[in-house]
């Protein structure tokens, strides 16, 4: 089984919060895929990062998370590309982790 995790920023490159009604889709669209969602959202993660300049550059996130049983290798990228375009964003995050249930 598989834990899927999507890292969506609060905030675009500009510092404009991101419209509610977008996370709003992507919450429905997982939801109707996979059964269901965990979305971490209480308190923002906060992502840091240092570019070549050596600048360090922060992101404001919410953190949704999906199991599944395998791994969809050609809706994924699709998905995530979707994401980039709609939060206005050059790569988001999506990474899957091998969990055991017990």
């Amino acid at each position: 089984m598989f834990l899927i995790q999507i890292f969506l920023p609060l905030y675009d490159n500009d510092g404009n919060a991101q419209p509610q009604a977008l996370f709003g889709q992507v919450r429905d669209e997982l939801i109707a895929r996979f059964g269901g969602l965990t979305a971490h959202s209480r308190s923002p993660a906060h992502g840091l990062w240092q570019e070549q300049d050596g600048a360090t550059v922060r992101d404001d996130l919410v953190v949704y998370e999906v199991m599944a049983d395998n791994i969809d290798e050609a809706w994924w990228p699709t998905f995530r590309q979707r994401l980039e375009q709609g939060f206005r964003q050059e790569s988001i995050v999506v990474r899957a982790l091998t969990i055991r249930l017990l």
